[in-house]
């Protein structure tokens, strides 16, 4: 080694690791040293992911060694750390979704667009197909579908599936429901700090017993957060479903939905969109059609993307009514529940199309750099 390297090394082997008390030299922190008259580099190769020390101790290295070596040599160091492992769920390895062949995430750019509405009453008409259905209540802060599906007062119980201890989703409507609404009081607010909220949402999917499934939906918060990436994480989401009203400014934040899923990093296909309160009709005049909040907006946009347009579902009180009494409009007979008879129609055959024309959707690994 040139000599200018050898009296780098001894100046590397006085500098302890803070949490160790060992020198970096003999800890091998010091890889692919190199040096000549001008310069001397090296490789500072940390022990773990994120060593708080990292910073500081390049700091001392680079002092010491100017100090010691003179101006005239530059001295150049590399820091190198070993790749963070991804964080696993603790009932990854034994996750009860497995036997679910559709994973379906319900997604809206913001609120109030009645995205939950249309989950439950999609929900409900999927099951009228004799399709085996759950739902997974992921809008963590502000849970509505016990209320949706009448099932307020219900409680789910601790199953054991061999070693598993897992939770019995509540069936209302022959829908498999599992919401954190489950679990708090009705009247007290959720203040959850983010990794609360993400944990009580793998909960749900993980230790769900949710058995064999055609469909798993999952009612997302509006916006995007850390909900839905937790979600993508978690499992394979075979596709979403952007909900919004025909509104210029819900369109505008339907489009940032739809970017997220289908962006490089996430990469889920999008089914389709719902155009919700797409036109007014009063019950008594079936025929008419007022419209509220625009004209065929989500039609235009989803010609525009090239997305189909999975359904159009007008205002009429006795949506409303159903949410509010726990019994969904899709579970009667009338305009509207064929509204949601044919969403689900159609959202059946998007998927059949879906899974032959592109391969199983991935599981998104984040990676931090």
């Amino acid at each position: 080694m040139h000599p200018t390297g050898d009296k780098a090394l001894e100046i590397l082997k006085t500098i302890k690791h803070p949490e160790t008390g060992n020198d970096i030299v003999s800890m091998g922190m010091v890889q692919e040293l190199k040096a000549d008259d001008a310069s001397v580099g090296f490789t500072l190769a940390l022990q773990k992911p994120n060593d708080p020390f990292a910073s500081s101790i390049k700091k001392v290295c680079a002092k010491e060694l100017s100090a010691a070596l003179g101006s005239g040599v530059t001295v150049n160091i590399d820091v190198k750390a070993p790749a963070a492992k991804p964080m696993e769920s603790p009932y990854k390895s034994k996750a009860s979704v497995s036997r679910v062949r559709n994973i379906v995430a319900i997604a809206s750019g913001k609120g109030g667009v009645g995205k939950s509405t249309i989950a439950a009453n999609l929900a409900v008409a999927l099951a009228k197909t004799g399709a085996s259905v759950g739902l997974i209540d992921a809008d963590i802060f502000g849970p509505s579908m016990p209320k949706m599906l009448g099932v307020e007062t219900q409680r789910p119980e601790m199953v054991k599936e061999g070693e598993l201890d897992l939770i019995e989703p509540v069936v209302s409507y022959n829908v498999k429901l599992l919401s954190i609404g489950f679990f708090v009081d009705a009247n007290d607010a959720l203040v959850w700090r983010g990794p609360m909220a993400t944990n009580a949402l793998r909960q749900l999917i993980h230790q769900g017993a949710w058995g064999e499934l055609d469909y798993l939906l999952v009612d997302l918060p509006p916006g995007t957060s850390d909900i839905h990436l937790t979600l993508v994480q978690e499992v394979p989401v075979t596709a979403a479903i952007i909900v919004s009203t025909p509104q210029e400014i819900a369109l505008a934040d339907a489009i940032k939905g739809i970017s997220m899923f289908t962006g490089k990093s996430i990469d889920v296909p999008v089914l389709g969109l719902v155009e919700n309160m797409a036109w007014f009709t009063p019950e008594e005049l079936p025929n008419n059609r007022y419209y509220l909040f625009g004209k065929e907006g989500c039609k235009k946009l989803a010609e525009r993307m090239q997305l189909p347009l999975l359904g159009q579902i007008p205002i009429v009180q006795g949506i409303r009514e159903g949410g509010d009494n726990g019994i969904p409009i899709a579970a009667t007979r009338g305009m509207v529940a064929d509204a949601f008879a044919q969403l689900a129609n159609n959202v059946v055959a998007e998927l059949n199309r879906r899974n032959k024309e592109r391969p199983p959707t991935q599981r998104v690994e984040i990676k931090h750099k």
